[in-house]
């Protein structure tokens, strides 16, 4: 390994030289107690930035060995290295001079949610610290000012490290914090099966968000107390006693007026799937990790999906156990929704009726008197929700405004009031005994078929363009372009995977990091042999057991990904137009 002398050295031969002059630094120095790697050099100021990445010994770094042999562990104090290192980076960026990009120093800005990255990770084996970033290395037009990249590099860069990656620097007490409550919401993870839950809101949670624009807890706002009938309490082995709402397994149905929390509780429960920073607000807000948001979308492309379960008999006689559609309409897409939510191994639904569409949701009797069973090809989903619990073990929670229709199937009703939960189930039911009961098909469905074997679109791929490069075996340059948009979806090359009602998506890291795993699967997995189901699962093992690396060709790992979960994968996958199933 090179020294940090020898690129100083280096550094100053090519000052004023050609911007391409650059690329010689690209390799591992030594910088005393840390490894600096240039892993890839920009091609001009103007483009992407550089990536570089911060190496360090286990025993170097000095975390205490409990502090990341757990996952959950790990993952927490990943999360708040980085963020304490961004906010380091944050007062150097652009410090250094020049055009385009120069002086550019950059690293993930994690959410509210705390996720596995590739900006900071640590070796659960040996406690080897790895964080990433990029680098607009400096330039004046497109020849090299290597003082502005020392100044980088041996001054700014450097204090950042210092200051932040080496357990010795860091305050101990806010560092056991950050372990103690990522313990504390696996306790409560881990308790909600045997509790007969699929989620839990503790009392004082804060649950709205400041803005539409912004994650920020609301400041001011009603803290949460679960209804007395629903209360559950929990000792923590770092809290204590923690009491909250628990939301038990079955049918919950979430009423109340407008503007009083329906929605405002599925959100929270939503993004429950994910462990929330300390002051969040959310921070003890659990749901099941595989629960899936359902909703209607119009448009979207469905591929061989077995809907029968709740569409049939269509009028042009096409074929619902094998669907096909470039362009579903509101039923379909949620129909297939469901029907994909199921594949991808889900024991709990998010519904609110507001993005639904209604005649998949509910058909009321007066309708089914005017409008004959036998005219209706769509079996709704009330009619069904009993069906899924019952025999499939999916519970589902729905936030219903105008149709009290679900009163009948409901196990717990609760209405929200100024954001206040209230149980009212026994009231609820007595008024449903008023009306027509509800009718059910006396037929109970068919077990969806789940045996798509996914085929590579356009021949598939041999590398990824935008991480870690490659070319195919036949010498010839097969890379695809990945490009995300936000949190709206991802590109491979020309092909578009719209992700805009993917609403459990919390990063676009995730779906950066999907973008590679459609890659990979359809260059090394879409054989027409597997299933999707199989598909995913190897997948899940791979990234398990190696890591986001083994998804990304190429000799680096980009610093922009995060870990999305199995649910998400299957969603990508389902919405890529070019895949032939």
């Amino acid at each position: 390994m090179k020294t940090s002398s020898d690129l100083q050295i280096l550094l100053r031969n090519i000052d004023r030289r050609g911007y391409p002059a650059y690329k010689d630094t690209k390799g591992s120095y030594g910088f005393g107690n840390y490894t600096l790697s240039i892993d890839h050099v920009q091609g001009d100021p103007f483009a992407s930035p550089s990536k570089v990445s911060i190496h360090i010994e286990g025993k170097t770094a000095g975390f205490p060995e409990e502090y990341y042999k757990t996952k959950e562990r790990r993952i927490a104090l990943q999360d708040y290295l980085l963020r304490l290192f961004r906010n380091e980076v944050d007062k150097y960026n652009f410090k250094a001079k020049g055009s385009g990009k120069s002086g550019l120093m950059s690293v993930s800005r994690p959410g509210q949610e705390t996720l596995e990255r590739t900006a900071c990770e640590i070796n659960p084996a040996s406690g080897r610290l790895a964080v990433r970033l990029e680098v607009g290395f400096p330039a004046n037009g497109r020849t090299i000012c290597s003082s502005e990249l020392i100044k980088i590099l041996f001054d700014f860069l450097p204090k950042c490290v210092q200051d932040v990656l080496f357990y010795k620097k860091l305050n101990r007490n806010e560092v056991e914090k950050v372990i103690f409550l990522a313990d504390d919401r696996k306790y409560i993870r881990d308790r909600l099966e045997e509790m007969g839950l699929v989620a839990f809101v503790a009392n004082g949670s804060v649950l709205p968000r400041e803005s539409g624009v912004s994650d920020k807890p609301m400041k001011g706002s009603v803290l949460f107390r679960s209804p007395e009938s629903m209360e559950v309490e929990m000792k923590l082995p770092h809290k204590g006693a923690v009491k909250g709402m628990g939301i038990r397994k079955g049918i919950t149905l979430i009423v109340g007026g407008g503007y009083h929390g329906k929605s405002t509780l599925l959100k929270a429960l939503e993004l429950g799937v994910y462990d929330h920073i300390a002051g969040d607000g959310r921070e003890y807000v659990i749901t099941v990790p595989d629960a899936m948001k359902i909703r209607a979308e119009d448009g979207r492309c469905v591929k061989n999906d077995d809907i029968s379960m709740f569409v049939n008999n269509l009028p042009n006689g096409k074929e619902t156990r094998s669907f096909y559609t470039d362009d579903a309409s509101g039923s379909t897409s949620q129909a297939a929704n469901v029907i994909e939510a199921m594949e991808s191994g889900t024991s709990l639904l998010l519904i609110d009726e507001d993005t639904c569409a209604t005649n998949f949701m509910v058909r009321d009797e007066l309708m089914q008197r005017v409008v004959h069973r036998d005219k209706e090809p769509i079996t709704p989903f009330i009619e069904r929700a009993r069906h899924l619990y019952e025999k499939k073990g999916i519970s589902c929670i729905v936030v219903a405004g105008s149709s009290g229709a679900y009163f009948s199937i409901a196990d717990w009703i609760v209405q929200m009031d100024n954001y206040v939960p209230m149980e009212i189930t026994a009231l609820a039911k007595a008024e449903a005994e008023k009306y027509p009961p509800l009718s059910v098909p006396a037929k109970e469905p068919e077990e969806p078929d789940y045996k798509r074997m996914p085929r590579a679109g356009k021949g598939g791929r041999d590398g990824v363009n935008g991480g870690r490069g490659g070319r195919g075996g036949d010498g010839r340059d097969n890379r695809v372009k990945i490009k995300s948009m936000g949190k709206e979806g991802v590109s491979l090359n020309k092909e578009n995977v719209n992700l805009h009602y993917v609403e459990q998506i919390a990063d676009s890291e995730q779906v950066t990091a999907l973008g590679y795993l459609l890659a990979y699967a359809e260059n090394h997995m879409f054989n027409g042999k597997d299933s999707m189901q199989e598909i995913v699962d190897k997948l899940m093992r791979l990234m398990e057991q190696k890591g986001l690396a083994s998804v990304v060709p190429g000799d680096y790992l980009p610093s922009g990904l995060a870990l999305p979960r199995r649910q998400e994968i299957f969603a990508c996958f389902n919405r890529y137009r070019a895949m032939k199933l």
